[in-house]
């Protein structure tokens, strides 16, 4: 598996090939976290290997210990930064039908946005994408002002169980 596979959205944000607004936010143990470019709202991010995988069973040793910590306090980020009413992680690994580079996504969830489209769960991300309503750039770069400090912030504290080999740099 390489680093960067052509045609390959994610990896073309992570390499820099496409725009991504708000830049990268952190990057800890082969894993890359940014704002969403899917119309899942302000706020929503995307934790996703670096390296090209396209299934959770290839993920190597220390990418798999990384993981859970990792989602862990990207959702604590979100939370802090946006008071969501949830706070969804899902993995996401299609793109036209056909496994991707996978990626979870860790979605702050409104209870504006629930009624808005009258919806929650799968039903309000079918919904929002439906809806294609995209945050503006400007938007996600003040989010990601805000969030990028909380990500960086308390690595190596025995409450994260993150030492100083997975420190979450920006």
């Amino acid at each position: 598996m390489t680093l960067a596979h052509e045609g390959c959205l994610a990896c073309d944000l992570a390499s820099g090939r496409r725009p991504l607004p708000g830049g990268r936010l952190a990057e800890r143990s082969g894993w890359v976290v940014e704002h969403a470019v899917a119309p899942l709202g302000l706020g929503t991010l995307v934790v996703k290997p670096l390296r090209h995988v396209l299934h959770v069973a290839d993920l190597d040793d220390a990418e798999s210990a990384a993981l859970g910590p990792l989602l862990r306090h990207v959702s604590a980020a979100v939370t802090e930064v946006v008071r969501p009413e949830q706070v969804y992680v899902c993995l996401w690994s299609h793109a036209g039908g056909q496994p991707g580079h996978i990626h979870f996504v860790v979605q702050p969830v409104r209870r504006e946005d629930m009624e808005r489209f009258g919806a929650f769960g799968l039903s309000l991300q079918t919904a929002m994408f439906a809806a294609d309503q995209r945050p503006e750039p400007a938007e996600i770069e003040a989010f990601c002002t805000r969030v990028r400090p909380l990500l960086a912030a308390g690595t190596g504290s025995s409450q994260d169980g993150e030492g100083q080999d997975g420190e979450i740099s920006s």
